[in-house]
């Protein structure tokens, strides 16, 4: 699309929610960092599944609100108080900017970071593309950049990054919080990006079985390569009991990555006795836990969810992953765009068209 004459310098194109499905690209204010602050210039994001629920009005946000929460880049500009770095260093934030300082951050649970509100009313410390403005920009402004800045090691290119500040993250942490063992059998329901990286995960902590679940033939081959033992058809099979049967009586984790009611109860189901369901999906409307499948609450199972861990530790701890060539979160990556094309990207993404897994925008 074309734009009206500006002064570059002072602005900048970036996608921008509209109103219900429509998310545009538009001229806007280029911002500038003031204390603790750093303005990066994006050289890479991706659009998540996140975003499309914004686009469709699934979740809120306001008006003229700049959407994405993943960028790479290269620093522009350092606001005030903030050490260590350079102009024109490579960086990756995560899609979750604790502030390092709040009662959550101090008490290890920084993804829940208030920034400093004192109210968990919002969604944790996700602010990027939800309460401030985000990465599917030509430039993005880091909050607390002390805390969030993490170098990318020059023997990485930026598409073996891009997936670390979200999906990567996301996927790996319901493994942790699911606190997977060497030995433990595994099963992941849901093999899009973020499950595929959970099933990676599991793999690369230790479980002897990992059993990816999906109803797409394509992306359980996908799985497959990423370091699911077994895969199962959900459309063709009753994936409980064959699970049942695969581990002698119930998985020691089910990972549920869809976020729906349907695939919840099943890796409920999928459990043995003590078992620990691990919960990705984002949840609309009303779950329910079936009785007979909680076993009265009598079974020990143990249910946890996670909010995507982000700061700039975590970033460098991934990072080190894909440096060490143990994972390849770049493999995802299906389709590239120009910024110019982020109206494309977002019809083919949300329509998940030509076996889309995730696109690339390169500002």
């Amino acid at each position: 699309m074309r734009f009206a004459p500006g002064d570059r310098m002072t602005t900048m194109r970036a996608a921008v929610f509209e109103k219900k499905g429509k998310i545009s690209l538009r001229e806007v204010p280029k911002p500038k960092p003031g204390p603790g602050q750093a303005l990066i210039r994006v050289t890479l994001t991706t659009i998540c599944g996140t975003d499309v629920h914004i686009q469709r009005g699934e979740y809120p946000v306001k008006e003229g609100l700049i959407v994405g929460h993943e960028p790479v880049g290269v620093i522009e500009t350092l606001g005030p108080g903030v050490h260590g770095y350079a102009e024109g260093d490579r960086v990756i934030v995560g899609a979750i900017t604790p502030c390092g300082q709040c009662r959550a951050c101090l008490s290890g649970s920084p993804a829940q970071c208030d920034h400093g509100g004192g109210s968990y009313e919002a969604l944790g410390g996700w602010r990027f593309g939800n309460t401030i403005n985000g990465c599917q920009a030509e430039y993005v402004l880091v909050p607390d950049a002390q805390a969030n800045l993490a170098k990318i090691p020059p023997t990485l290119d930026d598409e073996d990054v891009l997936l670390c500040p979200d999906i990567m993250s996301t996927g790996f942490s319901a493994v942790e919080r699911g606190q997977v063992r060497i030995g433990d059998a595994v099963v992941v329901f849901a093999q899009g990006p973020i499950g595929l990286c959970a099933t990676a995960g599991a793999k690369l902590a230790g479980a002897s079985l990992v059993i990816g679940v999906d109803r797409l033939p394509a992306r359980l081959e996908t799985a497959k390569s990423m370091g699911a033992d077994i895969v199962l058809n959900s459309a063709e099979q009753d994936v409980v009991a064959e699970v049942r049967r695969l581990t002698g009586g119930g998985a020691d984790v089910a990972i549920e990555a869809l976020g729906q009611q349907a695939t919840f109860e099943a890796a409920l189901r999928s459990l043995r006795p003590g078992g620990t369901l691990s919960s990705l999906g984002v949840y609309s409307g009303h779950l329910q836990v079936p009785l007979d499948a909680f076993a009265a609450g009598l079974g020990d199972h143990t249910i946890v969810t996670s909010l995507c861990p982000g700061g700039k530790e975590r970033m460098r701890r991934l990072m080190s992953v894909v440096a060490a060539d143990r994972f390849s979160p770049s493999r995802l990556i299906t389709h590239r765009f120009r910024l110019g094309q982020i109206e494309e990207a977002y019809e083919l993404f949300g329509h998940q068209r030509d076996g889309v897994l995730k696109v690339a925008i390169r500002p």
